[in-house]
């Protein structure tokens, strides 16, 4: 299995692109080739594949197995594939997703994708839709005697936004894992801790379920930016500082599109043979 591996701001992906019949182990496949220790090692193993309603499709699955809804960095990385390795005759290009038909547009600079815009369309704030066990996206969970409040979002997939004043491994490593597992969500939920510096900058970092915490999250920073507008803490665009890098999301208040935009890269090309000992 050919393979490219990418990252955007450091979350990074597995890379396929496959003409043919999509793996019939896929799940497994997934955890193997994304194992740091044992496979090529990632957050997430991307598959391109042709579409019918769009230039191309991607289906991601996440370290643990399971299919990812929406991934905001992996469609970035995506669309600078097709651009560089498959088609480069125009910049602006629809990708498909489980979640539906993303637009995108790219910026190149001498053959070079540098910067991918999404639009990773409406945010969902309907409890039900999201989903989240309450009867407003504002509520709170109590993990060990202390409660955090959050807002919660879905961008395609479900996120829960804490404002915290100080981020720290204590919080995102210890206290994220246990609130993606908590009740309150039950198809458990991306976990964001945010700082916010200025109503244009965020800080956050991010406990993403099925994965673990990652160097970022495309769709974690659109919940964190939509979230923390709601809670009149930002304006409709800002930058969103990650581990790994930059994201600036912009919230259109004309179509209620949320809008990311940032780069993506690649690391290297290999071969891939599955161990089946």
């Amino acid at each position: 299995m050919r393979f490219h591996k990418m990252h955007g701001l450091g979350n990074d992906f597995v890379v396929v692109q496959i003409e043919d019949e999509f793996p019939s182990d896929v799940s497994e496949l997934a955890k193997q080739v994304c194992d740091r220790h044992t496979g090529i090692g990632a957050d997430g193993l991307v598959f391109i594949t042709p579409s019918e309603q769009a230039d191309v499709q991607m289906r991601i699955f996440n370290a643990d197995g399971t299919e990812a809804q929406q991934c905001g960095n992996a469609v970035r990385c995506v669309s600078k594939y097709y651009y560089e390795r498959m088609d480069n005759s125009k910049t602006e290009i629809l990708v498909e997703t489980i979640r539906g038909i993303q637009q995108i547009v790219m910026q190149v600079k001498a053959g070079i994708v540098e910067l991918v815009q999404v639009d990773m369309g409406e945010p969902i704030l309907v409890p039900s839709q999201i989903p989240v066990a309450s009867k407003s996206i504002h509520d709170h969970v109590v993990i060990e005697d202390q409660s955090y409040a959050f807002t919660a979002v879905s961008m395609g997939n479900p996120h829960a936004v804490i404002e915290v004043e100080t981020l720290s491994d204590e919080l995102v490593k210890g206290v994220g894992p246990k609130i993606e597992l908590d009740k309150a969500f039950p198809e458990k939920a991306n976990i964001e801790f945010v700082n916010i510096h200025s109503p244009q900058e965020i800080t956050m970092r991010v406990w993403e379920r099925g994965v673990g915490e990652t160097m970022a999250c495309g769709s974690g920073a659109c919940a964190v930016l939509v979230a923390s507008h709601l809670n009149g803490k930002a304006e409709r665009k800002a930058m969103i500082h990650l581990l790994g890098g930059d994201l600036l999301i912009d919230w259109n208040e004309e179509d209620n599109h949320v809008y990311m935009t940032g780069p993506a890269a690649f690391v290297f090309t290999g071969e891939y043979v599955q161990n089946k000992a």
